[in-house]
């Protein structure tokens, strides 16, 4: 299988590790996890495959076990009994038990797994998985009943799933023949043959629109968002000639960010004029901080580990700079959580 790798601009920060390392076979994928039953990925109840590995690095990314390639491995306190079986396990003695838990040492960690098959509870954990393409494609459609009576399908997500663009596009291909409706969700940073590649097979584009200016975007991902709006605008293009299709944007709400009116506006405008009959939907997605263990369990530091969640008022302020930048106001949605007002007195 061929992996995409991002393009790269004079002053972008190194993407991930590549993944050839791997023993992967033409219609093999690695994938973190499916979600069932979602609903916040794309119309109806669907299934969400979450792909590892990502072109971009974002700061405030809620989900930082997507970004590198690799199988990782992380000890879940919850579920660990004590027993130590682990450490016995673990081939490279990267284990160690303290007083706040098991402790790993990653410069020794192979992630080989062992110390989860083992594990008789499941808290050691491999996250990412190397995935058949028929196997895969077996278990969504178990599901395809619920697909069919809520308008929902299946969509591709990740992590970027576009850096596995030939897995994606034999498996979307696969499920347009048994009438599933397909979305991706993409960052855009990749190489337009990639997009290409699927677009015959996508019912839903979801897009992401982080930040329009390119050196705070660089600031933000590790890269300018040059291509990004290139592959934006080839999308677009594609579905004027092919108007059964449908495109949505995304944009972050992120504290001290992309949550500053400046933002909200230039973006706005942006799909106003570049857009706006192309698009059916703009969605502001609230800052997420329920990943602050993920970075933890994967020894990481976060930049937004104590940032709280946006306030409901801030929400509704975003959305109303949105709804007043250019585009249809009826097209603008803003989801996610709010932190809990005190009413106290």
């Amino acid at each position: 299988m061929q992996i995409e790798q991002a393009p790269v601009e004079a002053g972008d920060q190194a993407g991930p590790e590549p993944i050839q390392e791997l023993p992967i076979r033409g219609d093999e994928a690695v994938i973190l996890h499916t979600q069932r039953l979602s609903t916040e990925d794309g119309p109806g109840i669907r299934t969400t495959v979450f792909f590892k590995g990502c072109s971009l690095n974002c700061l405030w990314c809620h989900n930082p076990e997507s970004i590198s390639f690799k199988p990782q491995m992380h000890w879940m306190e919850s579920r660990c009994i004590g027993c130590g079986i682990c450490l016995k396990t673990c081939p490279t003695g990267c284990l160690t038990k303290t007083e706040d838990g098991i402790k790993r040492d990653r410069q020794r960690c192979v992630s080989c797994g062992k110390c989860a098959q083992e594990c008789p509870t499941g808290a050691q954990e491999v996250l990412g998985k190397i995935v058949g393409q028929e196997e895969l494609l077996k278990e969504l459609l178990k599901d395809k009943v619920y697909y069919d009576k809520s308008g929902g399908g299946i969509t591709l997500s990740g992590g970027e799933p576009l850096m596995q663009a030939d897995f994606c596009a034999g498996l979307l291909s696969k499920l347009k023949e048994n009438g599933v409706h397909t979305a991706v969700d993409t960052c855009g940073m990749c190489s337009t043959a990639s997009l290409e590649r699927i677009l015959p097979f996508v019912d839903l584009i979801l897009f992401d629109v982080k930040e329009i200016h390119p050196e705070k975007h660089r600031d933000y991902t590790g890269h300018d968002n040059r291509k990004i709006l290139e592959n934006l605008i080839h999308v677009r293009d594609y579905i004027r000639a092919n108007p059964a299709k449908q495109l949505w944007i995304r944009t972050p709400l992120i504290p001290g960010a992309t949550a500053e009116e400046e933002v909200i506006q230039r973006i706005g405008r942006f799909i106003y004029t570049t857009l706006e009959n192309d698009m059916q939907r703009w969605e502001l997605c609230a800052f997420n901080n329920l990943c602050r263990d993920k970075y933890r369990r994967l020894d990481m530091e976060w930049k937004y580990a104590t940032t709280p969640l946006l306030s409901k008022a801030d929400m509704t302020r975003f959305e109303t700079i949105a709804r007043s930048s250019g585009p249809d106001p009826d097209k603008i949605c803003v989801t996610g959580a709010a932190s809990v007002e005190n009413t106290n007195v």
